[in-house]
């Protein structure tokens, strides 16, 4: 097995966690690792070069967000996805993501105003291939998420992002181009930069709302 380098060795371990958590939660989300797939915690460790440790806190985090199942002397394999749940996930979903926007609109700083230009530059140059877009999508969501400053919030938020995202994943050859949908973001971050509370709040649920609905007429 790799050994993880001295720097890896030195660094933060709750970084390294982060890393697992996020390399895992991707592969996850993006269908890589398919539902009922086992993970193979030991190649997951050698490929990060991360150890034991960050990986399986990572794993005990994907489990109770319900992306994985752990069983013990088994192992761990990638949860099942309950396309059911959909218009559930919604309901929550978009009036959650409704408040974080009308949140992170109040409380967001001039840091927080410079990564949004940012991300609205990548939306105007961004070609229109869906899953470019689908990555940006997911990371202005988890923008929103941290800008809204509230970690309890933020943690039931990204939970529900990503199963909403599988979904995604399990019908996108079904469902229209996303160039439209994703570009909404565009006036939500303006309303974010310019504090416009009510403004984030109404573009984020209606957005939810109709990227569900899309994803219900494909199903």
């Amino acid at each position: 097995m790799q050994e993880p380098t001295h720097a890896q060795s030195n660094a933060d371990p709750s970084l390294l966690s982060e890393r697992a958590y996020a390399a895992l939660r991707d592969r996850l989300v993006t269908l890589e690792i398919p539902p009922g797939a086992p993970i193979d915690e030991e190649a997951v460790t050698r490929e990060l070069g991360v150890g034991r440790t960050p990986v399986r806190e990572a794993v005990r985090r994907l489990a109770l967000e319900g992306l994985v199942l752990v069983y013990p002397r088994r192992g761990t394999f990638a949860s099942a996805i309950n396309i059911t749940s959909l218009s559930d996930i919604t309901d929550v979903r978009a009036v959650l993501e409704a408040h974080a926007a009308a949140r992170a609109a109040r409380l967001a700083d001039p840091a927080d105003a410079e990564e949004a230009r940012a991300l609205i530059v990548e939306l105007d140059v961004l070609e229109a291939a869906q899953q470019p877009m689908m990555e940006l999508d997911a990371r202005i969501h988890r923008f929103v998420h941290r800008c809204c400053r509230n970690p309890y919030l933020a943690q039931d938020l990204d939970r529900y992002l990503n199963m909403s995202l599988r979904i995604w994943h399990l019908t996108t050859d079904r469902l229209p181009p996303l160039a439209d949908r994703v570009r909404e973001h565009r006036d939500l971050l303006e309303a974010i930069c310019r504090g416009d509370a009510d403004t984030a709040g109404e573009i984020a649920g209606a957005h939810v709302t109709a990227f569900a609905a899309e994803m219900r007429a494909a199903l």
